[in-house]
């Protein structure tokens, strides 16, 4: 069974930085998959901020956050994890996050793509 369990969140000032986790486990086809990282405010839909591939040879960032976020990924026994160091926070970047696994295809930035997805962890920038 594919569990995704992010943690990390919490409440920042404007221009804080906070390092979102996520551990995953139970997939062991994630090492030729991809990881990700979405972000939903209220009232809007989820979408993705950042992904990676497992291997490490590609990384992406949507342009709201490129060059603030970083996202990562270590790997023990079986157990990955994937990480999201997030500075120079913004309010807009308040919202859950959300780790996803297993890329199906098409579109990387949109929820229905990915098939593995954590429970989310809340983040709140205020100024």
């Amino acid at each position: 069974q594919v569990q995704l369990a992010e943690s990390g969140g919490g409440s920042v000032q404007v221009g804080g930085s906070l390092k979102l986790s996520c551990v995953i486990s139970g997939y062991p086809d994630i090492l030729y998959d991809f990881m990700g990282w979405f972000r939903q405010a209220p009232g809007k839909e989820r979408q993705g901020v950042a992904v990676m591939s497992t291997d490490g040879a590609s990384t992406d960032y949507s342009d709201s956050v490129k060059g603030r976020f970083t996202i990562s990924h270590s790997q023990d026994n079986d157990k990955h994890m994937a990480f999201l160091q997030m500075n120079n926070l913004k309010s807009e970047d308040t919202g859950m996050y959300y780790c996803a696994t297993a890329f199906r295809g098409g579109n990387i930035w949109i929820r229905r793509t990915w098939a593995y997805w954590g429970q989310g962890t809340q983040v709140t920038v205020s100024s």
